[in-house]
This record gives C-alpha cells, structure tokens and sequence, in this order.
C-alpha cells in the first residue's frame, strides 16, 4: 500500500461510505470508488461487502485499519517534526500517560523541560494502560508516566516516586466533619469505584479488599477526576489518588487524609 491508498483507506473506514470520504478529502467519489477496487485486487481480499449503496468492512478491514492507524500516527509524527524543522525546533519528545499522571505531574514537568529546552517540542496523550503498552511496543512514543506497572518484556519499568489514597467527599459531609477518619465507616458508605481500565483500579480495590467490609457500590468511574466530580455532586464517598484530588476544584469537595493508608509507585517506562 502506498501513502494514498492509506488516506484513502483510513478516509472511508472513518466517515463510512466513498461519498463522505470524497467529500473529506476534497475529491471524486469515483475516484474513491476506484481506488478501492483496485487496492481490494492488489491485497486479493475483500475489504468491503456492498449492501444498499453501503459499505459494510470485512474483518480483514478491521485488521487492516489497525495497522493503517499506526502507519499514519508515524506519518503526522513526521510532519510535525518537519514542520518545525526551519525553525530549528527539531528535538522532539513522545510523552505518553496514564489519565491521573497527566492531570499535573506530566504537564508541570513539561513545563520545566521546555524552559531548559526552550526549542525543544513535546507530544503528549493521555491513554489507557493498554494503549500505553502498544504505543511503547510498536515504537511510537518514548517514555511514558504511568501510576500503574505496565508488564511487557521489552519495556524497561523505573519507579520514579510514590502517590498516596486520599477520601474524596461533598463539603459538609460528616465524614470531613468527623475529628478522626473512621475507614470502616467510610466503606459503609455509597462508593464510587473504578473500572478495571482505571490505572489505579487494581490497587485501590486491592486495599480495600483486604478490610473485609461489603461494599455499596453506587458509581463506576474510568478516572480519579471523574471520581472526584461524582463525589462532589454528592453521588457516593471516593477513594482517590492525590494527583486526581491534587487537580479537582477545592472548593466543592472535601478531601480526607486517611492514617496508615498505603503508597504507591510511579512509573518512568521506555521501551529498550
């Protein structure tokens, strides 16, 4: 496949049909149409199945845009270093991270890398612990913050420092009233818990596991932000990570210290 049967390609997978992916990139749908055909032929396999003027992809279409996407994520890296390339502005970096590390630690410690490197560029996304992983492997970033490990064995793991659990509540809450925290009591409570994505998913529910307490789940949340903001609408009592509490408004939620509560590490992972 060259470059324009992959814009091609990715265009009709993304909007759906030639007519929109002609319209996207300001040609003939024809031409689309054609373009198509003559890239099923050349791969031997069918991409799409045609019903009712739609375009249906096959599985080996799905398998295909996989691959495309990190083909054209290379190519936009490329671009963008090209286009910086008459300022001298060439030193890039491909910085990756886990939602709760990208809400402050990430962007504070770009911020003092760009005023050591000031013609340096940073490309920086927050993704899932899974995509992380991928990106890492396949070479498409170089170092990412993470809050949780990410196991693979060409990524080389560093802890690099330690994040605490802090209860998040509404103001006025009788949990933030209290003289001193009761954990038991705080588990009785409506909660809002994490999805299996969350990187802080695993070790929080680790912990709390082992105080043998029935849990109320009332929220299931992706993010500790996402946590913070439910806790502040008053729908439940959440266990948070401090770079997630840290990033959320003060002034509509309460955040607890909770005595002997555990750390836990940050990690710097590259791929050697």
């Amino acid at each position: 496949m060259n470059l324009r049967q992959i814009e091609v390609f990715r265009a009709v997978m993304s909007t759906g049909s030639t007519t929109n992916a002609a319209r996207l990139l300001h040609v003939s749908q024809p031409g689309i149409s054609r373009l198509i055909r003559h890239l099923e032929i050349q791969l031997g396999v069918s991409l799409f199945e045609r019903r009712n003027a739609r375009l249906i992809p096959t599985p080996e279409a799905h398998t295909l845009q996989a691959e495309v996407e990190k083909v054209y994520r290379g190519v936009q890296h490329v671009q963008n270093v090209a286009s910086h390339l008459r300022f001298g502005d060439h030193g890039t970096l491909r910085v990756l991270s886990s939602a709760n590390t990208g809400l402050q630690l990430v962007p504070r410690a770009t911020a003092r890398l760009l005023q050591r490197f000031a013609h340096s560029k940073v490309f920086f996304e927050s993704l899932p612990t899974r995509d992380i992983v991928q990106t890492l492997v396949a070479e498409e970033a170089d170092v990412a913050i993470s809050s949780a490990p990410l196991d693979h064995p060409v990524l080389d793991v560093r802890e690099i420092g330690r994040w605490r659990l802090l209860c998040a509540v509404p103001k006025g809450h009788p949990l933030a009233a209290a003289r001193k925290f009761n954990l038991a009591s705080a588990l009785r409570q409506r909660l809002i818990v994490y999805s299996p994505e969350a990187p802080q998913s695993a070790v929080i529910d680790a912990w709390l596991a082992k105080h043998g307490i029935a849990r109320q789940v009332a929220v299931e949340v992706r993010s500790g932000y996402a946590a913070c903001a439910m806790a502040a609408s008053g729908a439940g009592v959440a266990f948070v990570d401090e770079f997630s509490a840290r990033a959320h408004r003060p002034e509509d939620v309460a955040l607890i210290k909770i005595p002997k509560a555990p750390s836990f590490a940050i990690y710097s992972v590259t791929n050697v």
